[in-house]
């Protein structure tokens, strides 16, 4: 029998986890070079927290108290770099003060040369040791990113800059242009927006949403070819503060590509090709290859264009445009010249184009269709199979203990189709995203290992039910009944949580936040469901006197309490599945929308 209060506790605390799904255990390595959170949004000016220390002059081996503080925070990236080198590697080492709040991060393989948060509890004030190592720099100013709150934060909040005692007097060096993005020759500065009447007749487009207009709908996000004759004219267009980019790709993988990106500087943009080498940074290229070169902001839309010839002979990283091509999407932040990793999965066209063939207007996906048939499947699985079966094993016993079908209890054969149908879907959509990668991801968390938790428990239900002891063995009986209860509630919190972390990858990175919203508005409405059913049976029990564990009835009146409480289970079994399906419905047009 489920206990109400555990399961109350155990859902209470995955909305919890959902609330803080993004990089709440402060594991942020990824950011430990630029001190940027993947958020996809603006930093904050004119910093509200400081950094100070214990004494102005080191020597290496010195231990130096470095205190974060300021208003009320929830995350922090705390590196110690040379003061005349800030965009440097980290210098020496931290030890912790409080393992409670803060902990160490291994960057540009030292460890310990960075400290995080270890959750997203406030917190106002963090204090650490930093240790100077042998041949420390003359001077070090220690860097501070805080976060507020996931649309606010702070990057690179400096200290004062602490010096080795026989170092000449340290001066700001100064300002030297960002090495990753060239300095851009003068462009033009277009007078109006794109405009998709063309597309399908004069321009190959891809848009999304298919068929937005730029000219109408600052959402839209543009991409258009125009031949003419030896050159194609390129124009890009979408929603962005920071940068847009594009890139031809022979497969749906990063690496080996021709990209070109258009990046926000101060109020201008920087229109610059480059080439991609595996999943790191763009390499960036000469601007030579590039005509008319052309740019907009306005409305929060970044707008560029440039012209260049379908062939380039003898110029290395460029592709022919009269090729077929995997033609990608993609946008992001861009803090002082320099980009950072998109913050959502690239939008990726459906096949090969050639762009220079003739005009189309096509979409493309941000999730390619192994991945959001994973995610339908597991929706389908864990969020209404195995939610229904539950609930009738649970509450429905009575109601239709005396209807069979095939020699069974007809709950207890709905109960049994729902489970295995479960445990089918799970393994179907387990299989999927190893095809899709060829193996073992490294870069999606905890995902993939609860994941593994969810499959091994879904596998291991079916095999123990068909183990289950007659009814004529009480005892084992029992135990069985525990276990399975047990494994089984353990299979749906886990299975809730691996779907939260789900939601935030890359390869589905469902529309955030209204994904946290439809995820609690289900997790609520399940459990409230449960309550309710969980109060009407402890009632119905006051009314009912029952002898031993056989239910024997000794009230005339038993027979209409148990007909008046089968109508309202089915009452609420009704209204349960259909809004049980409605959200159902929410998760999969999210997925097919990607």
């Amino acid at each position: 029998m489920a206990d109400p209060e555990f399961t109350l506790g155990a859902f209470t605390l995955l909305l919890l986890i959902s609330s803080v799904a993004n990089y709440p255990n402060g594991k942020v390595t990824e950011s430990c070079h630029g001190m940027m959170p993947l958020h996809g949004y603006d930093p904050q000016s004119g910093p509200v927290h400081s950094i100070s220390v214990s004494q102005m002059t080191f020597r290496p081996g010195d231990q130096i108290q470095v205190t974060l503080s300021g208003p009320p925070f929830k995350g922090f990236l705390l590196e110690a770099r040379n003061a005349e080198d800030l965009n440097g590697h980290p210098v020496g080492s931290f030890t912790l003060i409080d393992s409670q709040v803060s902990q160490l991060l291994t960057c540009e393989d030292i460890q310990g040369s960075a400290v995080s948060h270890t959750s997203p509890s406030k917190k106002t004030e963090i204090k650490v040791y930093w240790k100077a190592p042998s041949g420390a720099p003359n001077h070090i100013q220690f860097l501070a990113t805080v976060v507020e709150k996931y649309k606010i934060y702070w990057v690179k909040i400096p200290s004062p800059v602490i010096s080795q005692p026989n170092a000449l007097p340290f001066t700001t060096p100064p300002a030297t242009t960002a090495p990753s993005l060239p300095v851009s020759p003068p462009v033009s500065r277009l007078t109006k927006s794109f405009s998709a009447s063309d597309c399908g007749n004069k321009k190959f487009c891809i848009r999304s949403p298919l068929n937005c207009d730029p000219e109408k709908e600052a959402g839209c996000v543009f991409l258009s070819f125009t031949r003419d004759d030896q050159s194609v004219m390129v124009e890009m267009s979408g929603p962005s503060k920071g940068y847009l980019s594009f890139a031809l790709s022979h497969d749906r993988w990063m690496g080996d590509d021709d990209a070109y990106l258009c990046v926000r500087e101060d109020q201008t943009v920087n229109i610059q090709p480059s080439h991609l080498t595996g999943r790191s940074h763009p390499v960036m290229d000469s601007k030579d290859t590039l005509e008319d070169m052309a740019w907009r902001l306005a409305d929060g839309v970044m707008q560029c264009s440039f012209r260049r010839n379908i062939t380039l002979p003898g110029v290395e990283n460029r592709f022919d445009l009269n090729t077929s091509y995997y033609i990608f999407l993609a946008g992001g932040v861009a803090h002082g010249g320099r980009i950072y990793k998109h913050f959502e999965q690239p939008l990726i066209t459906y096949e090969k184009h050639d762009v220079t063939d003739h005009a189309q207007s096509i979409g493309g996906s941000h999730s390619l269709l192994l991945l959001k048939a994973h995610g339908a499947l597991m929706f389908v699985a864990w969020i209404t199979t195995v939610n229904v079966g539950v609930l009738l094993a649970r509450f429905f016993k009575p109601v239709w203990s005396k209807t069979f079908f095939l020699g069974e209890a007809v709950w207890f054969q709905v109960h049994r189709i729902l489970m295995l149908t479960t445990s089918a879907l799970t393994c179907v959509a387990f299989v999927l995203p190893f095809i899709y990668r060829g193996g073992w991801s490294r870069h999606a968390g905890f995902h993939p290992y609860l994941g593994c938790t969810v499959m091994t428990l879904a596998i291991l239900q079916p095999l123990l039910a068909a183990f289950r002891p007659p009814l004529h063995d009480p005892s084992r009986r029992q135990v069985f009944n525990w276990t399975h209860w047990s494994m089984g509630t353990a299979a749906r919190i886990i299975a809730v949580t691996v779907m939260f972390l789900g939601m935030d990858l890359p390869g589905l990175n469902l529309p955030h936040p209204r994904k946290t919203y439809a995820m609690i508005g289900f997790v609520a409405w399940h459990v409230g469901t449960e309550i309710i059913l969980e109060i009407h049976a402890y009632q119905l029990s006051r009314k009912v006197e029952v002898w031993d564990d056989v239910r024997i009835q000794i009230l005339q009146s038993c027979t209409v309490a148990e007909a008046e409480g089968h109508t309202f289970k089915k009452a609420v079994l009704t209204i349960y599945v259909c809004g049980n399906v409605t959200f159902l419905i929410i998760f999969l047009s999210a997925i097919n929308h990607l």
